[in-house]
């Protein structure tokens, strides 16, 4: 039995003395948390069908309301997709619409976002520069993998990406690895590294295009770009990546909801 069964088995949502959430948690932000639990655990792993809302009620000793009122949150933070007529399913960043969660940029003409090409143009390892340590929680001198790439489209560079990774949970990560799968980078993160990401932040500011940048995106020197800083995290919040791209918005523009 996967040890998060045994955990979840003896959950008592009733005992305040529990060691698994704090006593005044709603019961439905408890079970979230253990079924987090089990997808953090590998019990259910990305594209594996999670058990029934009646079979979880009966596991947690809880209602059948207050399971799909945990698993309809998870669903919205795009953590677990419904399919009709088949069940719950733990998200993966190999569907087609967690694919595009993370990237807004869309084209001018409104169409919805198309994959680009991409080219790797560096991956190295090096101890991780203070600023970069800091955002991903590295101790000094720990070890990280650069990433350099651009994203084209019909041959034009649109993003260039500078991204970090903590080299120790991407041992054989290479440049050639990344151009060779054919599936968004998050999703061989999570296929090949079991790293998944479930949440990022963005910055998002105004910057003119340096002599290095504006050769490599094919722009005049000053142009007008977008500077993204993001840092995505997975499971315990737990930061995994660093990412600070920029973008020639000249043929499209970055596109967000607020809700």
């Amino acid at each position: 039995m996967p040890p998060s069964a045994s955990t979840s088995a003896q959950f008592q949502p009733s005992d305040p003395a529990g060691d698994h959430t704090p006593a005044f948690s709603p019961l439905y932000q408890q079970i979230k948390t253990l079924i987090l639990r089990g997808m953090q655990s590998g019990e259910w792993k990305p594209g594996e069908a999670i058990p029934s809302e009646l079979e979880l009620a009966a596991r947690f000793r809880v209602s059948q309301g207050t399971v799909r009122k945990a698993i309809d949150e998870l669903a919205a933070e795009n953590l677990l997709v419904r399919r009709q007529g088949k069940g719950t399913f733990v998200a993966t960043h190999s569907e087609e619409k967690i694919q595009y969660r993370f990237l807004r940029l869309q084209p001018e003409d409104g169409a919805d976002p198309v994959p680009m090409q991409r080219q790797f143009l560096d991956c190295r390892r090096i101890p991780a520069p203070a600023d970069v340590a800091k955002a991903l929680s590295l101790r000094p001198g720990e070890m990280a993998l650069e990433i350099r790439r651009t994203l084209s489209q019909h041959g034009n560079p649109i993003v260039l990406d500078d991204i970090w990774l903590p080299a120790q949970l991407f041992t054989g990560l290479t440049a050639q690895r990344m151009g060779d799968y054919r599936g968004p980078l998050y999703g061989l993160f999570e296929s090949e590294f079991g790293v998944r990401m479930i949440r990022a932040e963005e910055k998002i500011r105004a910057v003119a295009a340096d002599t290095e940048i504006a050769s490599v995106l094919g722009v005049a020197a000053g142009s007008p770009l977008l500077s993204v800083e993001r840092l995505s995290f997975t499971y315990g919040d737990k930061p995994v990546e660093l990412r600070r791209g920029f973008y020639n918005t000249s043929t499209h523009h970055y596109r967000n909801e607020l809700s």
